[in-house]
C-alpha cells in the first residue's frame, strides 16, 4: 500500500505509511540562532551546577544520594541473581526480550516501506506521554516507543516472576523498576521525543535556554536541591486567596494552633467538630477555596468547626513524640473546645496520619476513661499497615536507621524528603511531566491550588517521625495492640464509639484494602465507605461538582473485593451521606456560637503556623 493511500488511517493501533514530507519540522532552519541559544543554555547549566555544588563545598548540605542508590542496587541484584543463576532461565529471559525486539524491527521495516502495520496489543496503551501523533506515524519514534514499552514490561515481569524473594524485597524491586522506567522514558529526552524535537527546532533552542534558566533558579531556590516547580506559586497567598474561611486562632501550644471557624447558620449542632489533619502536609487541603472547602461546607451545615494547625517543626521540637502530639495536640484542642463552647462531647475527624494519631489517642483515651470524643471519622487513614502500599518501600530497618541518623543531627526530617517520597509514588505524573515542561520546553507551570498545597511541604520532628515509622510501618504495633503511649499498652479493640471510615478507590498512600482491613480492629460499629478517585480528590469532593461516586454496604468483614461486589454505588460526593450519619448520632442544635467564646483571639485564621514554609 502506498503512502498517499494511508495518510488518513493513522490510529493508536496501526501505523500509517511513512511520508517523507513529515521530516521537514525536524530540520534545523536557523543553525546560527540554535548555536546561540545552546550556548545560553550551557551558561545556565553552569549556574545550575554551581548552585548545586556551592552548599556541598561549604558543608551546608551533605551528599545523600549514595544510600538510596546503594539500596536500589542491592535490591535489584537479588532479582538479577535469580535469573543469572540458571543458564536456562537466562536464555528464557533473553529470548523473550529479543523476540519482542525482532517483532518491532520487522514492523518498522514494513512501515518505512510504505505499508500499514497493526501493532500488537502489548504496545497499545493510553499514555499521555505518547499522545503526539508522530509516536505512531514516524517510524523512528514509533520504534523507540514500542521498544520502551516492551523493555519496561519485560523488566517488571522479571521482578514478578523471580522466585525466592521476600515480599518486601519484591515490593522494593518493583518500585525501583518503575522509577527507572519513568526516568528513562523517551518522552523525557529531546532527541527521542518528537514534540520536544520539533519545538526545539522551531524555536531554535530558545526553549532550552529558558528551561535551563528555570533549572538554575529552582536549584538555587532549593539551596542545592532541585525544588521542582509544579505550579505558579506567585499566584497564591495563604489567607488571601487560599485558606480563607473566616475564623480565629483561639489557642496555641508548642505543637499546634487551634482554629475555630465563624458560624454561618443561626443554629449549630450541639456537638462541636474537631478536625485532626496530617502534619506531613498542611491542613488547608480541606480549605483550598470556598468552592472546594470541606471546612466551609461543614460550617454551612451547622457544625462548629475546630481545626488543629500543626507547627512546622524545627530543632526545638526534636523530642516531640507521638505522646506529645496526642497530649499537646489533640488533648490541648479538646480542652480548648470545651473552654470555648462549654461542651465536653465532640465529633472528631482525622485525615491520613492525623487519623492514625487520632485512632491511637482514642485507644489511649479508652484506657484512661476519657470519653470526650463521641464519634470519629477517618479520611483515608491506616491503622493496620499490612497492606500499606508503596510507602513501605522506605520502611525497613536499614532505611529507618539511616533516616534516624540524619534526623538526630538536626532534630527533624527536611520537608523536601517527604515531598520527594510522595512524588515518587506517582513519578510519571508528579515528576517527569514537570521536568519536561519546565526544563526542556521552557514553559512556566499553570497556577493550581492543589499543587501549591502539594509543594508547601513540612518538616517532621525526629522523635515523632521515628515513632511513626517504627510503630506503624515497620512493626505494625497499633494493629497488634502493642503500641505504648503514656506508659500504657493501647488497643483499638477498646475503642467502642461509632466510626465512619472513608477509603478511596485509587489511593496510593492509604490503599483501600489497608483501610478496609483496619476497620475490623475497632471494638464498636464501623461504617465503611469507599469513595471514587484517590487520596485527595476522593476526599475533597464537594457535592455541587457532582463528580465521582461512593459505595456503601454492610460491615467491613472478610475482604474488600467481596464487600465491594455487594456494595451500593451512589453517584456524586459522600459528604451529604456523612452529614446524615453525624446527625443520626446527635442532631440537637443550639444558637450559633461566637468564635473563641470567652477566649481572646490570638489572630485571624488561618494563623501563623501554617504560613511557615519548609
Amino acid at each position: 500500500m502506498t503512502a498517499d493511500k494511508v495518510d488518513d488511517t493513522t490510529s493508536k493501533s496501526g501505523f500509517a505509511g511513512f511520508d517523507p514530507k513529515s521530516v521537514e519540522p525536524y530540520i534545523v532552519k536557523d543553525p546560527e540562532s540554535l548555536a546561540i541559544n545552546l550556548a545560553r543554555a550551557a551558561e545556565h547549566m553552569g549556574k545550575a551546577a554551581s548552585a548545586w555544588l556551592a552548599p556541598r563545598e561549604t558543608g551546608q548540605r551533605a551528599e545523600t544520594y549514595a544510600e538510596p542508590v546503594s539500596d536500589m542496587v542491592k535490591t535489584l541484584s537479588k532479582v538479577t541473581e535469580y535469573w543469572l543463576s540458571d543458564p536456562r532461565r537466562t536464555l528464557e529471559a533473553q529470548t523473550n526480550l529479543m523476540g519482542s525486539f525482532f517483532g518491532i524491527w520487522s514492523r518498522t521495516i514494513q512501515q518505512m516501506g510504505g505499508d500499514s502495520v497493526a501493532e500488537p496489543e502489548a504496545v497499545q496503551r493510553e499514555d499521555k506521554r505518547f499522545a503526539d501523533e508522530d509516536w505512531v506515524k514516524n517510524p523512528f519514534f514509533a520504534f523507540i516507543r514500542q521498544a520502551y514499552f516492551v523493555t519496561s514490561d519485560w523488566a517488571e515481569r522479571m521482578v514478578e516472576d523471580a522466585d525466592g524473594l521476600d515480599d518486601h524485597t519484591r515490593l522494593k524491586a518493583a518500585f525501583y523498576i518503575r522509577q527507572i522506567s519513568s526516568a528513562l522514558s523517551p518522552s523525557n529526552f529531546i532527541t527521542t521525543n518528537p514534540q520536544l524535537y520539533r519545538e526545539t527546532v522551531a524555536s531554535s533552542g530558545a526553549n532550552l535556554a529558558k528551561g535551563m534558566q528555570m533549572l538554575a533558579e529552582d536549584i538555587a531556590a532549593g539551596r542545592g536541591e532541585l525544588r521542582l516547580r509544579q505550579t505558579d506559586t506567585s499566584k497564591f497567598a495563604i489567607g488571601e486567596n487560599i485558606a480563607i474561611t473566616p475564623g480565629k486562632v483561639i489557642a496555641q501550644s508548642d505543637v499546634c494552633q487551634v482554629i475555630q471557624y465563624e458560624a454561618s447558620t443561626e443554629t449549630v449542632l450541639k456537638r462541636p467538630l474537631l478536625i485532626v489533619p496530617p502534619w506531613i502536609n498542611k491542613f488547608y487541603v480541606l480549605d483550598l477555596n470556598p468552592q472546594k472547602s470541606f471546612i466551609k461546607w461543614a460550617v454551612d451545615q451547622g457544625h462548629t468547626v475546630f481545626v488543629i494547625s500543626w507547627v512546622n517543626p524545627d530543632e526545638r521540637h526534636a523530642r516531640k513524640d507521638w505522646e506529645a502530639y496526642a497530649r499537646e495536640g489533640i488533648g490541648f484542642a479538646l480542652d480548648t473546645v470545651e473552654t470555648a463552647t462549654g461542651e465536653r462531647e465532640v465529633n472528631a475527624v482525622g485525615y491520613c496520619v492525623g487519623g492514625t494519631l487520632l485512632a491511637a489517642t482514642l485507644a489511649l483515651h479508652a484506657a484512661e476513661r476519657d470519653k470526650r470524643i463521641r464519634s470519629a471519622t477517618f479520611f483515608t487513614t491506616q491503622v493496620d499497615f499490612t497492606y500499606a502500599g508503596d510507602l513501605k518501600v522506605f520502611a525497613d530497618e536499614d532505611q529507618i536507621r539511616q533516616v534516624e541518623a540524619k534526623m538526630n543531627t538536626i532534630g527533624y526530617l527536611e520537608g523536601s524528603k517527604m515531598a520527594t517520597a510522595f512524588n515518587m509514588l506517582r513519578a510519571s505524573e508528579l515528576i517527569w511531566p514537570y521536568f519536561v515542561n519546565n526544563y526542556l520546553k521552557g514553559q512556566e507551570p499553570m497556577p493550581f491550588d492543589l499543587l501549591y498545597w502539594n509543594s508547601d511541604s513540612t518538616r517532621m520532628p525526629a522523635a515523632n517521625h521515628s515513632f511513626y515509622l517504627r510503630n506503624c510501618y515497620l512493626e505494625n504495633k497499633l494493629a497488634k495492640g502493642e503500641m505504648v503511649l503514656a506508659g500504657k499498652q493501647v488497643s483499638l479493640g477498646d475503642v467502642t464509639i461509632p466510626i465512619y471510615n472513608l477509603a478511596t478507590k485509587e489511593d496510593h498512600i492509604a490503599p483501600a484494602k489497608s483501610v478496609f482491613l483496619g476497620s475490623q480492629l475497632f471494638g464498636g460499629k464501623v461504617t465503611f465507605v469507599l469513595s471514587g478517585s484517590g487520596h485527595i480528590a476522593g476526599v475533597v469532593n464537594p457535592p455541587d461538582k457532582n463528580k465521582y461516586q461512593f459505595w456503601t454496604g454492610g460491615p467491613a468483614k472478610g475482604d474488600l473485593e467481596a464487600w465491594f461486589d455487594k456494595a451500593k454505588e451512589t453517584p456524586g460526593s459522600w459528604w451529604p451521606h456523612w452529614q446524615q450519619w453525624i446527625e443520626q448520632l446527635d442532631d440537637r442544635r443550639v444558637p450559633a456560637r461566637k468564635a473563641g467564646g470567652p477566649l481572646n483571639a490570638i489572630e485571624d485564621a488561618p494563623g501563623s503556623y501554617v504560613r511557615d514554609r519548609a
